[in-house]
């Protein structure tokens, strides 16, 4: 269930909410005049958000790149490749 608090609570109960965040890793969205103004969440949670579009992202770039080209990778030969690349056996 998403936490919302009055953008107020971020001066008067900062401890509190910066508690929540860590605890649940979830946001805590705080309102300005009825509306929500702003989003907390720890580094960790916002390090695990960010992680999850870059993942998206080059994923979506794959699928692009497989629109433009008839070249397709065997499982063995994306393996090796990797392998190459990192120095491995």
């Amino acid at each position: 269930m998403n936490m919302v608090r009055p953008v107020s609570d971020l001066t008067n109960n900062f401890v509190d909410i910066s508690k929540t965040v860590h605890e649940t890793a979830q946001p805590v969205f705080l309102t300005k005049n009825g509306y929500i103004d702003m989003v907390v969440l720890s580094m960790e949670a916002f390090e695990n958000l960010q992680f999850g579009g870059e993942v998206y992202f080059k994923l979506q770039e794959a699928e692009k790149e497989t629109e433009l080209t008839e070249q397709r990778y065997s499982s063995k030969d994306a393996l090796k490749a990797m392998k190459d690349t990192i120095g491995g056996e």
